[in-house]
């Protein structure tokens, strides 16, 4: 039992628990489970990543303080690497991971009092006597420091002070002597420790020692002549140590760290690269790379290394389960020296050595990672299916789009495919899932990789909203966090390029993960300039219709050229009406005709309509690659019979509205169609847009859609109605398909204002 250092109450430890957060910590502990949550402490800046600062609270424990805890922006911290920081531990994950928040208290002089944890021990920290020498506050009376100021440990026998000194001096000169190796105890504490190796500089154990001793050297010049008084002997090994003529062990060591440069020299010019290991078993080796994963077994740290021609698994041991170099983690770019060793048939590396890189070592490292990444992943050209304008005008851009994919597979990043719950959406995103799986395939053996891997989860519309965004970064954060999973590339297509969906897209950029957007029709400026790669054509008066599905069969094509002829049928399944007569042949050609294609076309709108949210892809693939007609032409038989029903209805109840001479058709959803059945409300507008000459308005509950033969500008024909009747919420909320929305209980006012800026707009 103790006292509160704050309060003086009785408490276990050293602070009570009314006070642990006016106190700020010193880690000395090498097991993150250890560190309570809630407390400050101080730590060092490690680095920097795109989603926030890691801070090394100990030699072994690393804690990241993401982005979102920070009270300003990322970019605008002023900390550099080596600085002394305050946070708070946020949470300490069950894998080890520590989550950090953000301190308003960045100086120790700002907290009540300090201490040092060291395990589950706390104890006041070290104090300074007034010669600079450390002296435990802990300590009993009976030790104290000699005349010279030395430190003098209470368990230490008789022993003189200086002959005390002269050994230290010895072991600090001989450390720094030969090669900067820590010395045997020293190489027991970083055992003991866990700490990561560093190349050309002594481990961290080593750094404390002669940093307490270049603290013991700097007395005042009395203490200084005491010394010289007491310990003759001491005085003149340093002045032997001095000079180097005198000192056959100095040149001898000088001699041993040319030959160790030299050696290190010859290391790095011997590079191994991981392709080479096969024909190099039994052999000592240096890699150089980026840790793709870290995973903890029951015996060795398993490092699986990637360098610019292939992955490597590096097994590290310090004793069974225990996590060896915990500084070390995925996505650092490393240096790794070990053992060619073959097992089962694979080749591994034994871990003798492992450091993370930093300076012109890691710019190297990671440019010729970069530089091979995209040789491999990036395509040679644009496959285009058909000569299109609009694909003509975003080539650079589609080979970006292909790229992030292909990249994706090779770094074990999964992808996440949005699309429209339309038959045109979920072609598009077949076409993709075509191209990539046989790459994932390929790339990981494992037989439930494609699953894992690759996600393709429709989406009710072609906006990119916050309830969409929120499933998706819950779901990659619960996979990052149980799994150890890397953040997903989100492929958006057909959805995601308008205004509507920036709070979405914005969200996942928080956290750090990639966007890609693809949309046949031009999307918007805010969308371009906020996400990592947008393939959108320009604005190009007078050209031809081009579909999301046609879109992505280029894209499908150009990832993977060998499946091209599989999906060159898809761009003409994705038309409404009649297609294209360029994509019509490619569809010819491939063995569908004309109704296959219309059979095609009419199934995937019925199956797009149920369990929408679901991606069915067995049944897809079914339908658009595996199916001779039958199965196409069971479900289109349903699509029609249950369109022509609900079309008859909703025909003969179309009502009339005469508008500045002109005439609007307007359906009212909710009494004269079933709302929660196929067709879907879009459909049923659709389907009476192609039906009629005039525009059509088709209102529901609380919102409406519009249909006319010239283009309508939904935000304009939105924005008209909300300054015609501001208490009625109208915005337009999906302009791809024509959608606004509105409150239910200004409908007939909403609907007045809507016809009159359709027909005026």
């Amino acid at each position: 039992m103790g006292t509160c250092i704050i309060c003086g109450t009785a408490t276990d430890g050293r602070i009570c628990g009314s006070h642990e957060q006016d106190v700020v910590f010193e880690f000395k502990g090498t097991d993150p489970s250890l560190l309570g949550a809630g407390r400050f402490y101080r730590g060092t800046v490690d680095g920097y990543a795109d989603f926030g600062v890691f801070v090394d609270l100990s030699p072994s424990v690393t804690g990241l303080l993401h982005r979102s805890e920070l009270d300003q922006r990322l970019e605008s911290l002023d900390w550099e690497p080596g600085d002394t920081v305050y946070v708070q531990v946020k949470n300490v994950r069950d894998n080890g991971n520590v989550d950090l928040s953000w301190s308003i208290r960045q100086a120790e002089r700002e907290f009540r009092g300090s201490l040092v944890q060291d395990g589950e021990r706390e104890r006041e920290p070290t104090a300074v006597d007034e010669s600079g020498d450390e002296e435990s506050s802990e300590a009993s009376d009976e030790s104290s420091a000699d005349e010279s100021g030395d430190e003098e440990s209470s368990e230490t026998d008789d022993t003189s002070s200086a002959d005390a000194d002269g050994a230290d001096a010895d072991d600090a000169d001989d450390t720094a002597t030969v090669g900067n190796e820590p010395s045997p105890a020293d190489t027991d504490r970083e055992t003991a420790e866990d700490t990561s190796f560093e190349f050309g500089t002594p481990a961290d154990g080593a750094d404390a020692e002669e940093a307490d001793t270049a603290d013991a050297e700097e007395t005042d010049t009395a203490d200084a002549e005491e010394v010289v008084a007491d310990d003759t002997d001491s005085v003149e090994e340093t002045a032997a140590d001095d000079t180097d003529a005198d000192t056959e062990e100095t040149v001898a060591d000088d001699t041993d760290n040319v030959e160790e440069t030299a050696a290190d020299d010859a290391d790095e010019t011997e590079r191994a690269t991981i392709e080479s290991l096969s024909d190099r078993v039994g052999e000592t080796i240096r890699l150089e790379g980026e840790i793709a994963d870290a995973r903890q077994t029951s015996g060795p740290t398993v490092f699986e290394l990637r360098d610019e021609t292939g992955t490597v698994d590096c097994a590290a041991f310090v004793e069974a389960g225990v996590r060896a170099y915990p500084g070390i983690e995925a996505g650092e770019t490393v240096r790794l020296d070990g053992e060619v060793e073959e097992r089962r048939d694979e080749i591994q590396v034994e871990t003798e050595a492992l450091a993370a890189l930093d300076g012109d070592d890691a710019e190297t490292v990671e440019q010729r990672l970069a530089e091979a990444m995209r040789d491999k992943s990036r395509p040679d050209e644009v496959r285009a299916l058909a000569d299109h304008p609009a694909v003509d005008a975003v080539e650079e851009r589609l080979l970006d789009a292909a790229e992030a994919i292909h990249r994706a597979v090779l770094s074990d990043r999964p992808i996440v495919v949005r699309h429209a719950a339309t038959a045109d959406g979920y072609v598009a995103g077949a076409a993709v899932e075509r191209a990539t799986l046989p790459l994932v395939r390929s790339e990981h053996p494992e037989s439930d990789a494609e699953y894992h891997y690759f996600d393709r989860r429709p989406i009710d519309g072609s906006v990119y909203d916050m309830d969409a965004a929120t499933n998706d970064t819950t779901r990659m954060l619960t996979d990052q966090a149980r799994h150890d999973e890397k953040l997903p590339l989100v492929l958006l297509l057909g959805t995601g390029s308008t205004e509507e969906s920036a709070d979405g897209l914005g969200l996942l950029g928080v956290y750090g993960a990639e966007r890609v957007v693809v949309d046949a029709r031009v999307g918007d400026v805010e969308v371009a300039d906020s996400v990592e790669t947008t393939v959108s054509p320009p604005a190009t008066p007078n050209a031809p219709e081009l579909t999301t599905g046609a879109f992505a069969a280029t894209l499908g094509a150009t990832i993977n050229p060998e499946v091209e002829s599989e999906i060159a049928h898809l761009p003409a399944i994705s038309y409404w009406e009649e297609a294209p007569a360029a994509f019509a042949d490619l569809a010819s050609e491939a063995g569908y005709d004309t109704d296959h294609v219309a059979d095609l076309r009419a199934a995937m709108s019925l199956e797009a309509f149920y369990q929408q949210y679901e991606d069915k892809r067995e049944l897809v693939a079914d339908l658009l690659f595996d199916d001779d007609g039958d199965l196409a032409g069971h479900v289109a038989d349903q699509f029609r019979e249950r369109l022509d029903r609900e079309l008859e209805t909703a025909s003969a109840n179309l009502e009339r509205h005469p508008v500045s001479g002109r005439e609007v058709r307007v359906l009212d959803a909710d009494a004269f169609a079933h709302r929660y059945d196929f067709p879907p409300t879009e459909l049923l507008a659709d389907e009476l847009g192609r039906r009629h000459d005039e525009p059509v308005v088709v209102f529901g509950g609380d919102d409406l859609y519009v249909r006319a033969d010239e283009d309508v500008d939904v935000r304009a024909v939105a924005s008209a109605a909300a300054e015609e009747v501001p208490d009625g919420g109208v915005t337009a909320a999906g302009v791809r398909e024509g959608r606004i929305e509105y409150l239910r209980g200004r409908r007939d006012a909403v609907r007045d204002a809507v016809l009159s800026a359709v027909v005026e707009g």
